[in-house]
């Protein structure tokens, strides 16, 4: 039966899981088993995934994958993807192999400027605001010189600090509107550390400067990065699309227009950004970035126009197919779990321990890839009949077959459409 707790934090991992069992878990040994069976037997190992996050019980695992043969500005790289969807490693790897033989990927790194903010409230008037901003900041930057120190010898640091007015929509509200560079690093912490600097400098020097205090109500910094941009594209003559079966103008025509459909309608454009995503979030995660950050800032960005639209675009000219992508990536390659977890150093190393502005290239590329492979499915064969031959393991593992079954029932979907229902008679019927 469920029921509150009281200092579950300091249990052991243990006693946490005995909880957990004995009032949520029915079937408590199998529960318990389950649990410690994610486990990993190198104590040492265990111990550093255990300080991860708070209240660890177990390890949760995720497939670890790689996708070949990609060329990006005339270098190849294997880039490593963690995620749990079927077809989207081998999507990835698909384009990356179309691509090889066309001139590959081609990629640059516009901008990678960080943005945080300090939030505050003011009752009087702007004008004696901004005078008192612009004498006190230089002072503000002063303040965060032990913080920044470090950062600036590497060539980073505070790019600039502004006052924004917000008066004309929440009344009383204003912004000091902060841009850094962060090099290789994330820079959240960093980020955070100067902004809170900045809030307790501005709100002291306040008190003896304004009439009216400044109120702060809290200083983050923002996962919206529209000044943090990666471009990367693919080109080549319309004629080189041709394969197999494919007529090349055709197929590039209708490429675009499916672009096009994306670009205005937003129905589509989620579903069209959601499948570059698969390729974005699977190596961000592998190389141990925030990709709940990158997410949300790649969202916001689709939104930039005031409609949600897609975040890849293609042309056909003078005999040219182009589809490119332009979006915002704060990345970090040093930091957080990049030291950390042996799995992201291993990721890292098999891309050759790339910089920022190099991982910002390679995810990017990751994307567009996964997104041309979806849209030259849908522009062909349909998407279904390539993800059902890659889900076809989930459900046979569903059913718990055993490899001769798996062997009997793959050689016959060679042949035969997947579904669903189509994938569990043939279970029975071989099983009968």
């Amino acid at each position: 039966m469920s029921t509150l707790v009281s200092g579950f934090s300091k249990l052991s991992k243990n006693e946490k899981i005995n909880w957990l069992v004995a009032h949520y878990l029915s079937n408590s040994k199998n529960a318990e088993n389950t649990l410690k069976q994610y486990w990993n037997s190198d104590q040492k190992l265990q111990q550093l995934h255990d300080e991860f996050i708070e209240n660890t019980i177990t390890n949760y695992y995720l497939p670890f994958g790689v996708a070949p043969n990609f060329v990006i500005n005339d270098k190849i790289y294997t880039i490593p993807m963690t995620i749990e969807e079927s077809s989207v490693v081998a999507a990835a790897s698909k384009a990356a192999k179309f691509w090889q033989t066309r001139g590959g990927f081609k990629t640059k790194v516009l901008s990678t400027t960080k943005i945080g903010q300090v939030h505050f409230t003011y009752k009087g008037q702007f004008e004696e605001l901004n005078s008192f901003f612009n004498s006190v900041k230089p002072q503000l930057l002063l303040a965060t010189k032990t913080i920044t120190k470090n950062m600036e010898k590497r060539g980073g640091g505070i790019l600039d600090i502004e006052l924004r007015n917000k008066t004309s929509k929440l009344d009383h509200y204003y912004q000091l509107h902060a841009t850094f560079e962060t090099l290789d690093a994330m820079g959240a912490n960093f980020i955070n550390s100067c902004l809170e600097q900045f809030a307790k400098t501005f709100k002291a020097k306040a008190e003896t400067h304004l009439a009216q205090p400044v109120n702060v109500v809290m200083s983050i910094l923002s996962n919206y990065v529209p000044d943090c941009i990666v471009r990367a594209e693919v080109n080549c003559k319309v004629e080189d699309l041709a394969e197999k079966d494919i007529n090349p103008q055709l197929f590039a025509e209708k490429f675009v227009q499916a672009v096009n459909i994306a670009e205005i309608e937003p129905y589509r454009a989620v579903t069209h950004n959601k499948g570059i995503m698969n390729g974005i979030d699977a190596v961000v995660l592998a190389t141990g970035n925030d990709f709940r950050a990158v997410e949300a800032g790649v969202h916001a960005y689709a939104s930039k126009e005031g409609q949600y639209s897609s975040l890849t675009h293609a042309k056909i000219e003078n005999g040219v197919f182009c589809f490119w992508m332009e979006i915002p990536l704060a990345l970090g390659t040093v930091g957080g779990l990049t030291g950390l977890h042996p799995l992201v150093k291993l990721a890292l190393e098999l891309l050759d321990n790339p910089s920022a502005k190099d991982l910002m290239q390679i995810v990017a590329v990751a994307g567009l890839a996964q997104n041309f492979a979806a849209l030259r499915s849908l522009t062909t064969t349909g998407i279904q009949e390539g993800h059902m031959k890659m889900h076809l393991m989930n459900i046979l593992n569903q059913f718990e077959a055993t490899n001769e079954e798996k062997a009997h029932i793959v050689n016959h979907f060679k042949t035969n459409t997947v579904t669903h229902s189509a994938v569990v008679e043939a279970i029975e019927k071989l099983r009968t």
